[in-house]
């Protein structure tokens, strides 16, 4: 293991890691990190080429997300969920250049989700989901052309759906359920060929669903319960033909009869329509 001072580099990160523990605290320990001990001990770090490269601390923080984090800027994953980690998400970390893995869910994070993180061109999977998020998704986040998971769930977001979110070519995920999202599902999401997963369920969401979403030829399930949605199913959906589960209930307004194209999808296991909404979903 290098010394830190033999190693600017390392220097600077232990600087950073020794300010953020002023605002962090183990729930059943104190964290370890301290000038006095071979930082190859310190709690939750791998250090890799003579830099911190990665933080693993799951379920036992509680505090504030320190700003200092992102002067990590070696730092490829940093994986603090189901903490008690409260406060904003720092603007900060959207200096993380080398940044692939985000994943601050199962927290009480509050305030808007930072814009900044729209620069982090390398990140391949966020999941900021099960928070107390609130303010809109930052179209931002549609530069992020390496992004294979997007999961904002179980928040407090508001406003539309970034068109821009169309712009994501190699997204397999994307859960923006249970939040308090509004508008129309953009059409630019029917360009996402890559989406596994595309969970709406639990918003607020009005008008018609796209048929620029009959495109996902990949998709296995498709979640868009107990929104506002109006109008007749398009045909297209039916072009879905790896779809497992399609969920359409609690949208009341949705006109017309059960197409004959659902008995033509033939992987097709799960399906749900009907005026009765999910629970807890308060819409």
């Amino acid at each position: 293991m290098p010394n830190p001072s033999s190693n600017p580099g390392l220097v600077s990160d232990c600087a950073a890691l020794m300010y953020g523990k002023e605002t962090l605290r183990g729930r059943g320990r104190l964290l370890n990190w301290d000038y006095g001990v071979n930082i190859a001990s310190w709690d939750g770090l791998t250090v890799a080429g003579g830099r911190v490269t990665r933080i693993d601390i799951l379920a036992d923080l509680w505090g504030s997300l320190p700003a200092s984090l992102g002067n990590l800027s070696e730092l490829s994953a940093l994986w603090l969920a189901g903490n008690e980690l409260w406060g904003s998400i720092p603007t900060e970390l959207g200096n993380l250049s080398n940044l692939t893995h985000l994943y601050l869910n199962g927290n009480v994070l509050s305030g808007s989700i930072p814009a900044e993180l729209g620069g982090l061109s390398e990140l391949i999977s966020i999941d900021i989901s099960d928070n107390q998020l609130s303010g809109s998704i930052p179209a931002e986040l549609g530069r992020l052309s390496n992004l294979e998971h997007l999961k904002l769930s179980d928040n407090a977001l508001s406003g539309s759906i970034p068109a821009e979110l169309g712009n994501l070519s190699n997204l397999q995920a994307l859960l923006l359920d249970r939040n308090e999202l509004s508008g129309s599902i953009p059409a630019e999401l029917g360009n996402l060929s890559n989406l596994y997963v595309f969970f709406l369920q639990c918003n607020e969401l009005i008008r018609g669903i796209p048929s620029e979403l009959g495109n996902l030829s990949k998709l296995i399930r498709l979640e868009l319960s107990s929104n506002r949605l109006s109008g007749e199913l398009p045909s297209s959906l039916g072009n879905l033909s790896k779809l497992h589960a399609l969920a359409l209930n609690g949208n009341a307004a949705l006109q017309g009869t059960i197409p004959s194209w659902i008995g033509e999808l033939a992987n097709l296991e799960e399906f749900y329509f009907g005026p009765k909404a999910l629970v807890g979903c308060g819409v």
